[in-house]
């Protein structure tokens, strides 16, 4: 069969990750880069494809390709997805797919008229906990569930918010939801299914001069599909120096969970009437995908899939109707807020 070909659009950090995944895949095939700031200032010179300076630069070439993939600030995501789905290509959307319930409609809409694919990046489903929380969960293994708290302690400071740049505005960023912990509102949706706010409270405590929304969050939620479920996110970019987790416990009426670490890696506890925890698959993929390891490296299994979906042997395992989903929880939320 021939090679699947990328075009990749946002040379930053997440991009060249995704530029890095392609090129190490032997079924996919990287055939352009995009970035204003130019190939040299993007620091994206080991890829040796085509550099074009905007998406319309990229649209209005000759070359040939199948899908874009859209790694830009978070405020351009819709604009860049609905412009290549207008160009009838598949679309690969880094988390969010967008910044309103509208814009990610929108970009639906688009996709069937076209009959184009859009996958959403939530490559923290392919974690082991997250895959095994998930059957025991579908399984009913804890029994009714009673509570889930979710808790996302991160730190974020002058090194990563730096003047002039995109992060931490209102526009091109969105909030902090949106782009530190929608991998974890994700993993709650995919889980539990669908997540109905209740109260929020958000707070701006040291980022003042740095960002234009909060940088902790208390908030309450019920689980509709579990019954009487409730429970809680705490969330902080505020954390000194260093993160500190992201941590997920379930009290159900059969026992309880936790996982914790970094990214909800590491499972901490698990008490259950009559279940004995087997060994989980190590949270490092066993490829050789250069720096990445863990979180970052499962950005191979998205790209498993996209091939796997474009050639009409597996499932999407994350569609545009679950990414729309995870920025309506988030839009609920700022809008209890306020």
């Amino acid at each position: 069969m021939s090679k699947i070909k990328f075009a990749i659009v946002g040379a930053g950090h997440i991009g060249k990750r995704h530029a890095e995944m392609v090129r190490r895949d032997a079924e996919g095939e990287l055939v352009a880069l995009v970035d204003p700031r130019g190939q040299e200032a993007c620091g994206a010179q080991d890829f040796d494809v085509p550099f074009f300076s905007s998406i319309d630069e990229l649209l209005a070439s000759n070359l040939d390709y199948d899908v874009i993939n859209i790694c830009t600030p978070n405020g351009l995501h819709a604009e860049q997805a609905l412009k290549a789905l207008a160009a009838k290509k598949h679309v690969v959307c880094e988390k969010p797919m967008g910044l309103t319930t509208q814009s990610c409609e929108q970009i639906i809409y688009k996709s069937l008229q076209v009959s184009k694919q859009v996958f959403c990046v939530m490559q923290n489903r392919y974690s082991p906990p997250s895959v095994w929380i998930k059957d025991l969960i579908e399984k009913k293994v804890l029994g009714d569930i009673y509570m889930v708290q979710l808790n996302c302690y991160w730190n974020r400071d002058e090194r990563y918010y730096k003047a002039g740049g995109w992060k931490g505005t209102k526009d091109l960023d969105g909030g902090t939801l949106f782009t530190q912990f929608s991998h974890f509102i994700d993993i709650l949706y995919w889980v539990f299914g669908d997540v109905k706010p209740l109260s929020a409270l958000l707070r701006n405590y040291n980022h003042g001069h740095s960002i234009e929304f909060e940088d902790t969050g208390l908030v309450h939620f019920a689980l509709p599909q579990h019954g009487a479920a409730l429970g809680s996110l705490n969330y902080s970019t505020s954390v000194w120096d260093a993160n500190l987790e992201s941590s997920m416990t379930i009290i159900g009426s059969k026992g309880s969970i936790k996982v914790a670490g970094q990214y909800m890696n590491e499972v901490v506890h698990c008490h259950i009437e009559g279940y004995r925890m087997p060994e989980l698959a190590p949270s490092n993929p066993p490829n050789d995908y250069g720096p990445y390891k863990g979180s970052a490296a499962n950005h191979m299994y998205v790209y498993e899939n996209v091939r796997d979906v474009l050639r009409g042997t597996k499932p999407i395992t994350t569609n545009a109707l679950e990414g729309l989903k995870v920025v309506e929880i988030i839009e609920s939320i700022y809008a209890l807020a306020r």
